[in-house]
């Protein structure tokens, strides 16, 4: 790859979980600082809600499981 027109054409190429791996590895700072904030969050009990309602809808038969979303989001943008 040579222009940034085609590095960009790669990108749009991956999958949900390729391009989080590609962020990671450009911001990792990023992931610190939001890893930082997730953690401080949840010892605080900001989470307890949202972790209470998400488990609710599993015992609910409310979720889906993210692997399932993911195939079905790379199926309708035509990704094998």
């Amino acid at each position: 790859m040579t222009t940034l027109l085609e590095i960009k054409a790669a990108i749009d190429r991956l999958s949900p979980q390729e391009y989080c791996e590609l962020m990671g590895m450009l911001h990792p700072l990023a992931d610190d600082d939001w890893d930082r904030q997730i953690a401080a969050d949840h010892a605080a009990g900001r989470l307890d809600g949202i972790i209470a309602e998400a488990r609710a809808d599993v015992a609910a038969g409310r979720a889906e499981p993210l692997e399932m979303l993911l195939a079905e989001e790379e199926r309708a943008e035509g990704r094998p």
